[in-house]
């Protein structure tokens, strides 16, 4: 990944963005169902925190899948090797739109997943080593900011679209941007060399170091915080906001908004400190979220405050990405998919969180205080590695 590798300005800007469709396209189908699990729930005939284990399976699923389809796909070109991971999405999104009942949809949404972690993993080295090493946060921001516009676009489109014609045409309709994003790679990506065989043992050891297990500690603690949140943000604006299911798509859009802006500021703060932009961005949303439940009583207060808590909440992805990569030099492709399967570990153990906040009978008001809480353990975890010696104090500029 070094600036040796980087590409002439323009070709890289189409590389960022073939990335960052397939990006919106994965984007979509993990979130979607975060705005339909009322509908999805009453389609299946189950209890909306079962439902809410639809997103725990998508994230392990990706949890597993990374390691594994990465090793598997590594021997491809990086080209091949990305259109193949979203020809799987498209795949797995049709058998959604087709799955008759709950345990057939569960098993599709685990088919859709494999593709999730090898994509980001991948697609951030090669966004990586198109561009000057201290610009190398951004270009992985850039890459994840087609995930955060499909909360503004994608996300609410397929909502209106499961609630107005069913949950089964917002599948079908992510399937088709998996397509579209294949056209794109194979557009605007160098067809290169067949990747090699990995030296599956010596990057392995690479994970184990205390650098990169406290990296990917911190991912899952700051993907839970953002997850116990935003699963179960259908019902709990429902219950504590009285709000009618347009109001629920607006928010989403409103969200989307501010992930859009907690990425891009997230990636510019990560080029001047890791570390710093970590601590910042996860302090904010713990704050942010534990003043949730009195702000979104009334529509106005959740607007707002769910547009700041995007903010936060999203911001720190740039930063606990590129701080994998970098401690895990040595094998970036495997640590940085496993890292986005970390993401999504946190994304189950939150949504989990969540689900056993509400079976306790704690009520919906209390979902947000335990996102907090987790968002706080993930400043903890990176105080924790500067004590040791293993911070990141500057991006890969450094």
């Amino acid at each position: 990944m070094s600036a040796t590798n980087t590409q002439p300005e323009a070709r890289s800007g189409w590389i960022l963005l073939a990335l960052a469709i397939g990006a919106f396209g994965i984007g979509t189908t993990e979130f979607s169902p975060m705005g339909l699990l009322p509908v999805i729930a009453e389609g299946v005939d189950v209890s909306i925190p079962t439902a809410g284990l639809l997103v725990s399976a998508y994230a392990i699923g990706v949890m597993a899948g990374a390691p594994i389809m990465t090793l598997v796909f590594s021997r491809l070109g990086k080209r091949a090797a990305l259109m193949a991971l979203m020809g799987i999405f498209t795949f797995g999104n049709i058998l959604s739109a087709l799955s008759p009942d709950y345990w057939t949809l569960l098993a599709s949404r685990l088919v859709t997943s494999l593709n999730h972690g090898a994509f980001f993993g991948l697609g951030a080295v090669v966004a990586a080593s198109v561009v000057p090493r201290d610009k190398q946060a951004s270009a992985v921001a850039t890459m994840f900011m087609g995930l955060t516009i499909a909360n503004v676009g994608g996300v609410p489109a397929a909502t209106w679209l499961g609630q107005q014609i069913g949950w089964r045409m917002a599948f079908a309709g992510t399937a088709m941007l998996g397509v579209i994003a294949i056209a794109a790679l194979w557009s605007a990506l160098p067809k290169g060399d067949p990747g090699q065989r990995p030296e599956v043992m010596k990057e392995l050891r690479v994970l184990t170091r205390a650098p990169v297990l406290i990296a990917m500690a911190t991912t899952v603690m700051g993907s839970a915080a953002l997850f116990g949140v935003y699963t179960y943000v259908a019902p709990v604006l429902q219950e504590l906001t009285q709000a009618s299911e347009t109001y629920v798509t607006m928010m989403l859009v409103l969200i989307g908004v501010g992930f859009t802006i907690g990425n891009w500021l997230g990636g510019r703060l990560a080029d001047w400190s890791l570390d710093g932009a970590t601590i910042l961005f996860l302090a904010a949303a713990a704050a942010v979220s534990f003043a949730m439940p009195l702000a979104i009583g009334t529509h106005a207060g959740a607007a707002i405050v769910l547009l700041v808590w995007g903010a936060a909440a999203f911001a720190m992805v740039p930063p606990v990405q590129t701080r994998v990569m970098i401690a895990a030099a040595e094998a970036p492709g495997l640590a940085s998919s496993i890292n986005v399967g970390a993401f999504n570990f946190g994304n189950a153990v939150g949504a989990a969180a969540g689900g056993w906040v509400i079976h306790a009978g704690y009520g919906y008001g209390a979902v947000p205080v335990a996102a907090g809480l987790m968002a706080a353990a993930g400043v903890l975890l990176v105080l924790a590695g500067r004590a040791r010696g293993t911070g990141q104090e500057f991006a890969a500029g450094a």
